[in-house]
């Protein structure tokens, strides 16, 4: 990539100072859409493959056909596939559809005609339809079933659970009626996830974090790219995980972090400088939040020829390989 042009066109460097980061805005809650909030779920419509069990008070020749000791299994009745089920007496009932309630109003007055004032209750034992599905970095992503209770998206990911290792916390994708919504749970309250009730029909993805990775390159002990679990990493949780700065080579440099290495065709970069001698730059690190894409550099106390050493970042990639392999020296400066 050949870059043209004075030095400022391309790289703006920003020191890391405790003036610089208080003048930095907080950090929001991402607004949840209120279509999300404000659903509340309708009555559980029963659905082919979920298994019924009717009772009839007084007349266990009905209600347990198979016989009172059985199991109740054994006596429910399944709605088949075309929605309908049979009942004795009641004949062929069109059930998909109706809620438990308007079954067994359906139910009452059907058998009026052959038994006197029916005392009708029904209860679903076992459920064959209006699934939630997900998919995506869950520890287990088996289908999950709408019931009688309605759920709530926090019940859904506890009873899945997350896979935090390769999971990006910060992108989970709701999609209802074709519509997808984005959901950051580094920033959902509790309280918000127990709100948000799932409809029969939803999907569940929880993106991948393999294409969010911030690199830690220069004079650390392990020069890798990080997996970007969440939106809430800082320096010093990135540079620790790298093993934190090399004693031997490190005493009079400075940390750096390029933002925009990716984009420097169409956008300049930003480099944001900490310098690692202070007494104070743990304190900053540690109030610095990193973004995915993020270069951080262990290198020099002052750059100067910063088009020449960007160039030299990409491919980020084999740079990370080769900083690895030298990792041995104890340096990966490219020496500017």
């Amino acid at each position: 990539m050949s870059m043209h042009g004075p030095e400022k066109d391309h790289v703006q460097v920003v020191q890391i100072t405790p003036e610089w980061l208080a003048s930095q805005p907080a950090a929001e809650e991402k607004a949840i859409p209120p279509e999300l909030l404000n659903y509340q779920p309708e009555p559980y419509r029963i659905g082919p493959g979920d298994m019924l069990y009717i009772t009839v008070w007084d007349h266990p020749e009905l209600t347990a056909p198979a016989g009172s000791q059985q199991q109740t299994s054994a006596n429910s009745r399944l709605v088949r596939s075309d929605g309908t089920l049979f009942y004795p007496y009641a004949g062929t009932v069109k059930a998909a559809g109706m809620t438990v309630d308007e079954l067994r109003q359906e139910l009452t007055s059907r058998l009026t005609k052959f038994v006197t004032k029916p005392q009708v209750d029904v209860a679903v034992t076992s459920y064959g339809s209006q699934l939630i599905t997900l998919q995506g970095a869950f520890s287990k992503s088996d289908p999950q079933q709408a019931t009688t209770v309605p759920l709530t998206l926090s019940q859904a990911i506890g009873t899945a659970g997350i896979d935090l290792a390769h999971a990006d916390l910060s992108d989970l994708v709701l999609t209802r009626d074709g519509r997808d919504y984005h959901l950051d749970l580094n920033t959902m309250s509790k309280t918000a996830e127990q709100r948000i009730y799932l409809k029969p029909g939803d999907r569940l993805f929880l993106t991948y974090n393999d294409a969010k990775e911030v690199y830690v390159l220069g004079e650390v002990l392990r020069p890798q790219s990080l997996s970007f679990r969440t939106d809430d990493m800082t320096l010093t949780q990135a540079l620790g995980r790298a093993g934190g700065l090399n004693p031997v080579t490190s005493s009079s440099k400075s940390v750096y972090v390029i933002r925009g290495v990716k984009d420097l065709a169409h956008e300049p970069a930003t480099v944001y400088q900490l310098n690692a001698r202070s007494p104070a730059s743990y304190a900053l690190a540690d109030n610095f939040h990193v973004r995915a894409g993020d270069v951080v550099w262990v290198g020099p106390a002052a750059i100067t020829q910063w088009n020449r050493f960007l160039q030299q970042l990409l491919p980020i990639g084999s740079l990370v390989t080769s900083a690895a392999v030298a990792n041995g020296g104890g340096s990966g400066s490219a020496g500017f």
